[in-house]
């Protein structure tokens, strides 16, 4: 067992115990809990003959749709069939460190044949998702490499825009293999690495664990609003995506409304992003909604759109490109300023003697070994992310929205998320208000890079 390894299996043990340290299980153990969920092997076929063996929540994937009561308490009982211990992540939410769903906050892992208790108060409302957050390090059968994801829809009082119909369309890549880095899709896009270590490549891709052209379509008719919830749970690859002949007019970023509700032709998912788009049914046919790079389409990344009355082979049309701009979508005034701001800035140093994969860092710091950034409770903190490398980096704050503050040069307000793509050698800033004390987990959500030292805490002062 190496250092990193051994670290992440004491903190396992220190977090289990720190849980029965501070929580009275009794009353959290006591009746029957709200839903039920069972992590367990299982083999999904996601067309054309091509079955997959995987881990999934109640042996689908992706796993039961569940649908909370913003501010209405709720239990979720959590039983580990697999083969090693697990944990679940509740993605989005502000809740607290232990009923969280992160081992470095201290959330307890759970033993194989064990169940655990989840108890909390669902807030804020809108798209939010749930997911493994183990750490996989080298094992690919394992972490969000799996299908071990899905919805979690809060619902508040307010309602999004009127709509016809619902769907939620979740893109995942299966398959996972290391390659060097310049054989991974995202050589072909604007994530071009400048490092020579490995990465990891697929052979599938699906939307809602389907092939493009297995399954069954979405059906439309004429006229109608259809409000589409996509979810990128990919382990590692960011995904574009378009529906031609037609528009998506974004309402709802990462479960928040936004600001600025805008129709693209092209919209841009990086790794555990969410977007809540209304799309106007107005151009009869039948459709690919599918990723813009035919390599991804190829391995499947699509679903097919099938207007009532239409026949025929689905249709694709390549977009015209267009650079993603979160701005768009936001106020162009500019965020009150913080109390106090933090530089960030992400590099990697290659591969360790003896490993396969870069090392990343924060300010020179890898975890385990990195200072906490230290918040008091109350006050609005600015977080400025350099990415000093040349991959994508999607940041994820646990138990907490942030606010959008800038983009390189360009600032704004408004736009409220839990996850931000960074891209290469730029900047971006984010502010959020420590509004939930507790141990609150920072990391890039890409597996690989949060499982080799892409991660940093945040703590509260006494």
């Amino acid at each position: 067992m190496n250092r990193r390894n051994f670290l992440s299996a004491a903190g396992l043990v220190l977090a289990e115990r720190s849980l029965h340290a501070a929580l009275p299980r009794a009353p959290q153990a006591s009746g029957k809990a709200n839903h039920s969920i069972r992590i367990e092997p299982c083999t999904i076929d996601i067309g054309s003959g091509v079955k997959i063996e995987t881990l999934a929540y109640n042996g689908q994937v992706p796993g039961p749709l569940l649908r909370l009561r913003e501010g209405v308490p709720v239990t979720i009982d959590v039983t580990n069939a697999s083969s090693h211990p697990d944990i679940v992540h509740w993605h989005g939410l502000a809740i607290d460190s232990l009923n969280d769903g992160a081992m470095e906050e201290g959330s307890p892992m759970i033993p194989v044949g064990k169940t655990q208790r989840y108890s909390f108060t669902p807030k804020p409302s809108g798209t939010r998702w749930y997911h493994t957050h183990t750490t996989a390090y080298d094992n690919l059968a394992i972490g969000t490499y799996t299908g071990q994801f899905g919805f979690l829809l809060i619902e508040g009082k307010d309602q999004p825009a009127p709509y016809d119909q619902e769907v939620n369309l979740a893109v995942h890549h299966w398959e996972p293999s290391f390659v060097p880095m310049v054989e991974t899709m995202r050589a072909e896009s604007s994530n071009k690495p400048l490092t020579t270590g490995s990465d990891v490549g697929y052979k599938y891709a699906t939307i809602n664990a389907h092939m493009l052209g297995s399954g069954e379509p979405i059906r439309v008719k004429k006229g109608q609003r259809v409000l589409m919830r996509l979810l990128n749970a990919s382990a590692t690859e960011n995904v574009v995506l378009a529906l031609p002949g037609h528009s998506f007019k974004i309402i709802a970023m990462d479960g928040n409304p936004v600001p600025n509700p805008k129709s693209v032709e092209v919209l841009s998912l990086a790794v555990a992003e969410r977007v809540d788009a209304i799309v106007e049914m107005n151009s009869p046919g039948v459709w690919v909604l599918g990723s813009t790079l035919e390599k991804a389409r190829q391995m499947g990344l699509g679903i097919v759109i099938e207007y009532a009355g239409s026949t025929g082979a689905p249709v694709w049309k390549d977009p015209q490109p267009v650079a993603w701009d979160y701005s768009q979508f936001a106020n162009a005034a500019a965020s009150p300023q913080p109390d106090k701001s933090f530089v960030l800035t992400f590099r990697d140093f290659g591969p360790k003697q003896g490993s396969k994969f870069d090392t990343w860092t924060i300010n020179n710091q890898s975890w385990p070994e990195i200072e906490p950034l230290m918040v008091e409770q109350g006050k609005r903190y600015r977080l400025i992310f350099r990415n000093g490398s040349g991959d994508q980096h999607p940041m994820h704050l646990h138990r907490h929205t942030f606010e959008v503050a800038a983009i390189g040069n360009k600032q704004m307000s408004g736009l409220k998320k839990d996850v931000i793509n960074v891209m290469p050698l730029d900047t971006v800033s984010v502010d959020f208000i420590a509004d939930n004390p507790g141990d609150t987990l920072m990391h890039c959500h890409q597996q690989l890079h949060m499982d080799y030292g892409f991660m940093q805490l945040i703590k509260y002062s006494e």
